[in-house]
């Protein structure tokens, strides 16, 4: 009996490792293109401008020193140890830490009510007076909520925004290096070929990561093994006494005779870190441990050998700052580590486009974005996604930074800041987590803040003093995108608010029946709403004016959750409306951030679910509940019975109503801002919450509705 036990528990340990292995390479590919490819241009970046005039070893080792202590503090202290941990139900992200203060601390603005989100069996642990304090600030003053939702609007803006800073700066400076080989190149035919690269790239977007996904991993470990290998040839060749850069001293020394230029030129140093965060933002495509494993196993010591290798190259070759990855290429390895890196800049930029089609997934999933079309790539890998209409306007953008700004430095100012912007909002992010949800000692979340937060808070200040020397492009665009979600959520919100106030009473429509001639046809209708109680007010609008609708009527709610994902168990709540004469019904379908929405069966689910619905009340009347007893006199068990007869009877009306057709009811409603408002608001919901309205996807298009059988109820919603 135990050598079985321990059979099977060796079997089981040896599948989970395998698995967190082939997870940990699969990770290779997706989560550290992007961190993996900045070699190629820190170094360019960082001795641009002033920096230039420095060119002793000790200004190169301090850079080398500071690259190496960032990526040790940033990525692997403060990523792979402590934020890592504050996973939602395995999901991470700006979304999953908003996700988490939404629902253990009620500081959200967005919808977090869900009962089977917690794990009954977790031992809730005691509050402390600083958790009790913050829960008490954000709940009694609504204006800090709508701060908080700001600040993660501004977290995913800024992911967004390194969509289009990421493909144009890995691929231009992956293509200038040609210039190292041909220094009479003209810079326009750089350009060209960029442009044609980023073209391909996005045009590919469509097929799906999963179609090309196999080459991802490979390419990036010929990669790591390349750039590692030659940071080992470098090393060994130039200078052997670059690995004493590990010391911190060589950053006092830095600063000491750089000086504000030594300050400035963090703003591009803080790249060798471009990428960490989708380590947290693509965890829920892996496991925190292949996660933990592919980074401290393979990435980190890779990128720190190539750095030591660029920094070596460097310490005897002052003069070859332009294109110092390329140049520090041995001549032999030169064109196949040029292709490789081609290749690595497009696996790089695939994951932040994909990470970038996620992220506008779960802000729509939480009506912060317009509706927008979503094509799932893979029906088995989840999070596998296009959306075409947002591809595009990053191509757009894309071709139009690297045509426009052409010098990768100013590129590289601008992808600084966006970077520890992002990683400036988690932390922050992180201080709460700790203080409300892992409820924590004050001292530990402060330390937290401090450790991180003053680093980064310097890397910010060097990146903000550059916003003349194109740092100003990531505020730009951030802030447009940070708009548009604002306003739609506040819209969206605002017609919500209009909806409560203005829901109908079934008993005073139903009242109104005999004088409006009320009459109920053969099918089914499903009026599509956002209540979870009462009558829409577009419902009794349609009633009013046209007073027939079908023999049982469906209100079906969907509602969208701050949780990752909803057991297909629980997605369905169905409930009984008025007497069972009315055949009426309420259906609140509940999803979270990233499930997937298929439509395509969404009908028949529905019904049988509310056939499951009457065939479980008529068990429950069988069995007694309910006040009906069973054995306790003959007049309540003819009473079950006749309950029991009146169910069967409508579970047949049911399929007999699907037989005759079923309608879809869904309002249209026109939006606009009272005569009373303010300038401000009258602008935000008639002019940009309408032109979004007018511009975006119809929601019976997103819904998946048949055309044939959709009724559209148009209402002015003054708000």
């Amino acid at each position: 009996m135990d050598t079985d036990m321990g059979s099977a528990n060796r079997e089981s340990r040896l599948k989970f490792y395998k698995t967190t292995l082939c997870l940990a390479y699969q990770s290779l590919g997706v989560v550290y293109g992007d961190l993996s490819i900045s070699p190629i241009y820190v170094y360019q970046t960082t001795f641009s401008g002033r920096m230039r005039l420095y060119e002793n070893n000790h200004e190169t080792f301090g850079v080398l020193s500071l690259v190496i202590w960032t990526l040790t503090t940033i990525a692997l202290f403060k990523y792979v140890v402590f934020v890592l941990g504050a996973d939602d139900n395995g999901e991470g992200g700006t979304f999953a830490l908003y996700s988490l203060l939404c629902r253990h601390s009620k500081m959200g603005l967005l919808n977090a009510s869900y009962a089977a989100q917690e794990n009954a069996s977790s031992v809730p642990a005691e509050e402390t007076r600083t958790s009790l304090l913050l829960k008490e600030f954000f709940q009694k003053h609504r204006s800090s909520r709508i701060v908080l939702l700001l600040v993660v609007l501004l977290g995913t803006s800024m992911v967004i925004g390194d969509g289009i800073l990421t493909p144009t700066m890995s691929v231009l400076c992956a293509v200038f290096g040609i210039k190292a080989k041909f220094k009479e190149l003209h810079e326009k035919y750089a350009i060209l070929v960029a442009c044609i690269i980023l073209v391909g790239l996005f045009a590919l977007q469509h097929f799906g990561t999963h179609k090309v996904g196999f080459l991802f991993a490979p390419i990036l470990i010929a990669w790591l093994i390349c750039i590692s290998g030659v940071g080992v040839y470098n090393i060994i060749h130039w200078n052997p006494h670059v690995i004493y850069a590990i010391s911190p001293h060589y950053i006092y020394n830095f600063f000491r005779e750089t000086g504000k230029d030594g300050w400035s030129s963090l703003g591009a140093i803080v790249l060798c870190i471009a990428g960490a965060e989708a380590m947290f933002a693509d965890l829920g495509h892996f496991s925190k441990l292949s996660v933990r494993i592919a980074f401290t196993g393979v990435v980190y010591p890779s990128l720190i050998l190539a750095y030591m290798g660029e920094a070596a190259y460097l310490s005897k070759n002052q003069r070859d700052l332009e294109h110092t990855f390329h140049h520090a290429i041995p001549e032999p390895m030169f064109w196949p580590v040029f292709i490789i890196a081609t290749l690595a800049t497009v696996v790089g930029s695939q994951a932040i486009i994909s990470a970038t089609f996620s992220i506008i997934s779960q802000c729509r999933a939480l009506k912060c974005f317009p509706r927008v079309k979503i094509v799932h790539t893979s029906s088995k890998v989840h999070g596998q996604i296009y959306i075409p209409e947002v591809n595009w306007i990053l191509m757009g953008f894309c071709i139009a930074v690297a045509i426009g700004f052409r010098d990768t430095a100013m590129i590289g100012h601008a992808y600084g800041l966006a970077v520890i912007t992002v990683m400036f909002v988690t932390t922050c992010l992180m201080f709460l987590i700790i203080s409300t949800v892992w409820k924590k000692n004050i001292i530990a979340a402060a330390m937290f803040i401090l450790v991180f937060g003053s680093i980064e808070t310097l890397y910010f200040s060097a990146c903000l003093a550059k916003v003349q020397r194109g740092g100003w492009l990531p505020i730009i665009f951030p802030l447009i995108f940070m708009s548009l979600m604002f306003i739609w959520q506040y819209g969206t919100s605002k017609k919500h608010e209009y909806e409560l106030e203005n829901k109908v009473c079934l008993e005073n429509l139903f009242s109104l029946g005999p004088s409006l001639g009320m009459s109920r046809v053969p099918g089914i209708g499903l009026i599509y709403t956002n209540l979870e109680s009462g009558v829409p007010p577009m419902f009794a609008h349609f009633v009013t004016n046209f007073p027939a609708f079908h023999r049982i009527l469906i209100f079906v709610t969907l509602q969208s959750l701050m949780v990752p994902k909803v057991p297909p168990s629980e997605r369905f709540v169905v409930s009984r409306i008025g007497p069972s004469e009315f055949y009426l019904y309420r259906c609140v379908v509940r999803y979270g951030f990233r499930d997937l929405r298929d439509s395509y069966d969404f009908e028949t689910q529905l019904i049988e679910k509310v056939a499951a619905f009457l065939q479980g009340e008529e068990l429950a009347v069988g069995n007694g509940d309910g006040g009906v007893g069973v054995g306790v006199g003959s007049g309540k068990r003819r009473k079950a019975r006749f309950q029991c007869v009146e169910l069967n009877r409508e579970v047949k009306e049911l399929m007999e109503a699907r037989e005759s057709g079923v309608a879809y009811m869904i309002g249209n409603p026109y939006v606009t801002a009272n005569e009373l408002s303010s300038p401000v608001k009258k602008f935000a919901i008639n002019v940009v919450y309408g032109f979004l309205r007018r511009n975006c996807r119809r929601p019976s298009i997103a819904l998946g509705i048949p055309h044939t059988s959709l009724v559209e109820v148009g209402m002015i919603y003054r708000v």
